[in-house]
C-alpha cells in the first residue's frame, strides 16, 4: 500500500467542520461543501460531518472523490473549515 493511499483512507475518516459561511472566490464545489455544512448546523445538527458522509451525500466517487479531497484541504487552508 503506498503512502498516499494510506494517507487517503485516514483523511476519509476525518471530520470537518465549519468555522465560516463565506464562498467568496471559491469554486463550485467548494461552495457546495461550504452549503452541505451549514445547512446541516442550521437545522440544529452537529456542527461536525465526517467526510465520507460528506461525499456520499454530494454523491462522488473517482476523480470527483480526488478533487473533493483537494476541495477540502483548500477550504482548511483559508480558514474556512477545520479538519478533525
Amino acid at each position: 500500500m503506498s503512502i498516499r493511499q494510506t494517507s487517503e483512507q485516514t483523511f476519509v475518516r476525518t471530520l470537518v467542520v465549519l468555522i465560516r459561511n463565506t464562498t467568496w472566490r471559491c469554486g463550485k464545489l467548494e461552495r457546495s461543501i461550504v452549503k452541505h455544512l451549514h445547512k446541516r448546523h442550521e437545522n440544529f445538527g452537529k456542527p461536525e460531518v465526517s467526510v465520507k458522509d460528506m461525499m456520499h451525500h454530494l454523491n462522488l466517487a473517482g476523480e470527483k472523490r480526488n478533487e473533493f479531497l483537494d476541495a477540502l484541504r483548500r477550504l482548511e487552508k483559508r480558514n474556512i473549515v477545520r479538519l478533525l
